[in-house]
């Protein structure tokens, strides 16, 4: 009965394992989630002050399918102002989050065969939304050693005349590694001469630590600048998640008018309400908000990263960006699922196996909740390793 492409996609592990953990606390489990990937800090109130706004003032109707043109504005005023991104507003697109950013890419540009390159550890919907494509997932292994990031040999020896597009997260979900300006610009080399498009997913770019400075990739050159489609929201760096604002950039106006109508027959406009509360998050509103929220991040990640390297056994690198931390478990265990579900079940620990994220031997573990909880959270996990077997 149903189609064969709909058969080819994975429930998101960790939305799954989210929801087990929040059964088994509604079950009276007293349950520690670091399994999530979103903030625990409440949206700005400026934020919210605008949606007020939109909704007393009547501003409830459709808008155009990419936005309505003031939100519009503010981003193209926001990736000029932070990323030195020059855009028409044509081509700028309003979606409901990153996933349908690249859920809309992926279908406009993705032929059956078509090979796209995926690092690996990887967001989990990236491989998914390939497989519906019927596109082919080239993965190009990385691991701690290399601070997860692939290296410009790697990338060359994975392009063959069947590539199409190349997805680069920065920072990334699941490990929290950086690329440099210097990184990419490898990158950047490679690529030039080439056909190969570039899917660059910043939704974490405010949550970079240690002093570090965010480049964006279509910023590198104006070759990387032709080929890249740059993707981002306010989900991460604004505790934003459950309003659904993404938006991505494209420079190549055949592909543009694609997505547009693509969305035009799936979902129309985003909800018109979000796309006035997002405007005062691009126009840099709420600045003093992200950094609070960033400089508590960075503390909550000195104090796990500690915390962690203490645990005999376990090793963790030190994250430059994003939430979270990928910690290796491979000293011990070759199961990153059946450790992560025995954490849960005996332990009432949530994380997220590495295996979801197309590397065994790890797990992820989000350190966006309250110091307390992931001390509280670590302790229980150091216990654990000690009579895991």
């Amino acid at each position: 009965m149903l189609s064969s492409r709909i058969q080819l996609l994975s429930e998101s592990m960790t939305l799954a394992i989210t929801a087990l953990a929040k059964q088994m606390k509604a079950d009276g489990r007293e349950i520690l989630s670091f399994s999530a990937g979103e903030p625990d800090f409440d949206t700005p109130q400026a934020i919210k002050n605008a949606a007020i706004t939109a909704i007393m003032d009547g501003f409830t109707k459709y808008t155009a399918v990419a936005g309505c043109p003031e939100v519009v504005k503010a981003v193209k005023f926001k990736l000029r102002k932070e990323n030195n991104l020059i855009y028409d507003m044509g081509d700028i697109i309003t979606n409901v989050g990153a996933k349908q950013s690249l859920f809309n890419l992926t279908q406009a540009l993705i032929n059956e065969g078509d090979e796209v390159i995926i690092p690996t550890p990887y967001w989990v919907t990236y491989p998914e939304i390939i497989k519906y494509t019927g596109g082919k997932i080239i993965e190009i292994q990385t691991d701690d050693s290399a601070g997860f990031k692939i290296t410009p040999e790697q990338l060359k020896n994975a392009i063959t005349d069947k590539t199409k597009l190349l997805i680069l997260n920065s920072p990334s979900n699941p490990t929290g590694s950086v690329y440099s300006k210097k990184e990419l610009e490898g990158l950047a080399k490679v690529l030039k001469g080439t056909k190969v498009l570039v899917a660059s997913d910043e939704m974490y770019e405010k949550l970079v630590y240690d002093g570090l400075k965010f480049t964006s990739t279509a910023s590198i050159s104006e070759d990387m600048y032709k080929r890249t489609i740059t993707i981002n929201g306010l989900s991460k760096s604004v505790a934003m998640t459950g309003w659904r604002f993404g938006y991505l950039a494209c420079p190549i106006r055949e592909l543009t008018t694609s997505m547009k109508k693509l969305q035009s027959q799936s979902t129309s406009n985003i909800n018109s309400i979000t796309q006035k509360a997002a405007i005062p998050a691009l126009l840099g509103e709420v600045d003093k908000d992200i950094e609070k929220m960033r400089v508590e991040f960075e503390k909550r990640r000195n104090i796990a990263v500690e915390l962690f390297n203490q645990i005999e056994g376990l090793s963790v690198i030190n994250p430059n960006g994003a939430f979270y931390l990928f910690v290796n478990i491979k000293n011990f265990a070759d199961n990153s699922l059946d450790f992560c579900k025995r954490l849960l079940e005996e332990k009432g620990v949530a994380t997220v196996p590495g295996v979801s994220f197309g590397s065994e031997g790890y797990f992820r573990f989000s350190f966006a909740t309250d110091e307390s909880s992931i001390r509280k959270g670590i302790s229980i996990i150091k216990d654990f390793v000690k009579n895991y077997n």
